[in-house]
């Protein structure tokens, strides 16, 4: 009798964008010795907790969200947070969509919450609450959605997210799961992959192909937040060779609809 597969966890990943003059977006390295992608450049991101999907952030966040729509943007903030020491969020008095986010002075001010709140020794509602803050959940710009493949033995249900970086923070990387915190062009990041001085495992790779189709925060923003979001599940096949591959839909959009098997690792250990 087959196994039946795992179901997908709701977790959520973060583009952080910036003009340094051009287009780049912050990477990740992960630990070598953690259970998921290890040694590989991401965008920050992880599962989402309980606490993301608490009501109470109906008065801790801005945007009309809710459900698990909300908690994958809270858990998306979270994450930078966590893995970068970037928060977006805004001062709980001076609140809105125009209104500014929060400077790196209380980001810096902050930092110190970064490991307990990844640790889950610390509550981030509570950090927010009691620091007079609200989370911006309305600069994170819907950009991709994908499910890990049935086969897989985890298997997440990943949103990814743009959001321009407040030009006054700085990111740095946790030290925890992650080793590096880079800023890349979205193409040099692909062809440091090519020529195999970087590992990128594909939904990254596709997604950073489609963000190198933009040139600027602007132009990105304006471009995906008017585009839908075609869930990604990628499925088992061959080409028209023959060779085993997954497939994914052509209407996603991006670069390639077919990835040979022989090239997709398996990043999640057993």
């Amino acid at each position: 009798m087959s196994q039946s597969a795992a179901d997908p966890r709701l977790s959520a990943t973060i583009l952080l964008l910036r003009d340094a003059p051009d287009l780049q977006v912050l990477m990740v390295k992960r630990h070598y010795e953690i259970d998921f992608a290890a040694g590989a450049l991401v965008f920050p991101g992880g599962k989402a907790h309980e606490e993301d999907a608490s009501d109470a952030w109906d008065d801790l966040s801005d945007g009309d969200y809710s459900g698990a729509e909300r908690a994958a943007r809270v858990a998306a903030i979270r994450e930078a947070f966590e893995e970068t020491g970037v928060l977006l969020a805004r001062n709980r008095d001076a609140r809105g969509t125009d209104a500014e986010l929060v400077s790196n002075d209380v980001a810096d001010a902050l930092a110190a919450f970064r490991g307990p709140v990844d640790r889950r020794e610390a509550s981030f509602l509570e950090l927010i609450r009691d620091n007079g803050l609200v989370l911006a959940l309305d600069t994170l710009v819907h950009f991709g959605h994908w499910i890990t493949p049935d086969m897989m033995p985890k298997r997440f249900d990943t949103h990814f997210y743009l959001a321009p970086t407040p030009p006054e923070q700085l990111a740095t990387h946790d030290g925890r799961e992650t080793t590096e915190a880079v800023w890349l062009s979205p193409q040099l990041a692909l062809d440091m992959e090519k020529a195999g001085e970087a590992t990128i495992i594909f939904p990254t790779r596709m997604n950073l192909g489609k963000l190198a189709e933009t040139q600027s925060v602007p132009t990105a923003i304006n471009r995906f937040e008017k585009e839908d979001v075609v869930t990604v599940l990628p499925v088992m096949g061959k080409d028209e060779q023959g060779t085993p591959c997954l497939h994914i839909p052509a209407e996603a959009g991006y670069m390639q609809t077919t990835e040979p098997i022989e090239r997709v690792s398996n990043v999640a250990k057993s």
